[in-house]
């Protein structure tokens, strides 16, 4: 396994700070139980109803269902750890775990449901919008791009290969469009929206901004849909998080540009603002830029960050549909903070460097690690080969910048 190799690497082994206790997200009390109800349901209670006996040999914390270990794990400097046993578990309950209710998420310019599970875990989904070796039109802005379910699910891998590790867990999920959305959901915008094609295929569009329309339905074949079903961050009223607009934002406007598309010296002012004067916000961000144009995202117009952190914390690289959508041309101006700053961590780049090797190819072990999806293969052959060639343009930017 080359995957397995990786992860052996040195490079993959460099220390996290120590995780003291204001460096955690939540500080749980270690007496709350959690307990499966005695119907046999796998739904569980807290503390305040369970048995105050737990099973033999099981701490409270045991008791946890997995989303929830998942949630009590976030801390300063990751969103999970490397080695974390709870990842295919979680993934694993994303894929399986029963539905129970399926609305529609608000906001947004394109349909995305909230479906929950028995033990109280949300998922995000993202339904199929195109299949796996359709390239999006060049005359496309990427602003009215489609949202794809396969790219979420391979960009939560590759930012995992990359030791970002700050993408929420995503699996893929063919759902069943009657039972598991259109009988369940409580939703009556939603359930308004539901019909049957001329085909004899199940169909829905909800209510959004963009593709909400019957012209845009989802159908069913004939009511099982694919889909990317991404663990839920920490509800906001628990765990605040701050939303920042990225200083090399696009201008989302058919003709005019953005002020870093007209300035080349656009980075020195950026690092005069905070919070990129000081702390590596600057470094993390070209991390974030590094992993856009390997995937070809270019609609990356804010970013997350926990309020608990401050500013001394990772970003988070939430909602990344827009990316694996070309893979016969690449867009240089996803890296220009890496050209115009001509900064990069020394671990990132080693990374890349290593992911550039014949033993740790990036596009095999992104192949490896996708094929354990249930929807692989999650990428056609040529987004893989993309990624190669893709890295290859950041280490020759990387190399520009060392010779200056």
């Amino acid at each position: 396994s080359k995957l397995a190799a990786l992860f052996e690497h040195p490079l993959y082994n460099i220390p996290v700070p120590e995780v003291t206790e204001k460096d955690k997200l939540f500080i749980i009390n270690p007496m709350e139980k959690f307990s499966l109800r005695s119907s046999g349901s796998d739904e569980w209670v807290s503390s305040s109803k369970a048995e105050t006996l737990l099973p033999t040999g099981k701490t409270a914390y045991d008791t946890y269902p997995t989303w929830l270990k998942f949630h009590i794990g976030i801390n300063r400097y990751e969103l999970y750890p490397r080695r974390d046993p709870l990842l295919p578990m979680l993934l694993r309950d994303l894929a399986t775990q029963r539905i129970v209710s399926s609305v529609q998420k608000s906001g947004g310019t394109q349909l995305k449901l909230i479906m929950m599970f028995p033990n109280y875990g949300q998922a995000l989904f993202k339904p199929m919008k195109q299949t796996r070796d359709q390239e999006t039109p060049i005359d496309f802005f990427y602003f009215s791009d489609f949202e794809r379910h396969n790219a979420e699910i391979a960009a939560f891998h590759l930012d995992r290969i990359l030791d970002f590790r700050r993408i929420p867990p995503v699996s893929g999920r063919l759902v069943n469009i009657t039972k598991e959305i259109r009988d369940i959901t409580t939703d009556k915008k939603l359930a308004k929206t539901f019909f049957i094609s001329p085909a004899g295929n199940v169909c829905f569009y909800g209510e959004c901004s963009y593709y909400c329309s019957t012209e845009h339905a989802l159908c069913g074949k004939p009511d099982r849909l694919e889909g990317s079903m991404a663990a839920l961050l920490p509800d906001k009223t628990l765990a605040k998080r701050r939303s920042w607009r990225s200083p090399w934002r696009r201008s989302y406007h058919k003709s005019k540009k953005a002020e870093w598309e007209l300035n080349p010296n656009y980075c020195a002012q950026v690092r005069e603002t905070p919070p990129y004067d000081r702390g590596h916000r600057l470094l993390d961000l070209i991390d974030m830029t590094i992993l856009d144009f390997l995937m070809g995202n270019m609609d990356r117009h804010h970013y997350e960050t926990f309020e608990k952190f401050g500013n001394d914390t990772f970003l988070l690289h939430l909602d990344n549909g827009r990316g694996f959508g070309t893979h016969s041309r690449d867009e240089p101006s996803i890296l220009a903070p890496l050209q115009q700053c001509c900064s990069i961590k020394k671990s990132t780049y080693l990374r890349l460097q290593l992911l550039a090797t014949q033993p740790y190819r990036l596009s095999d072990v992104l192949r490896e690690a996708l094929a354990a999806d249930p929807l692989a293969p999650v990428l056609a052959e040529p987004h893989l080969r993309a990624l190669d060639r893709r890295l290859g343009k950041v280490l020759v930017e990387v190399g520009h910048c060392l010779a200056r």
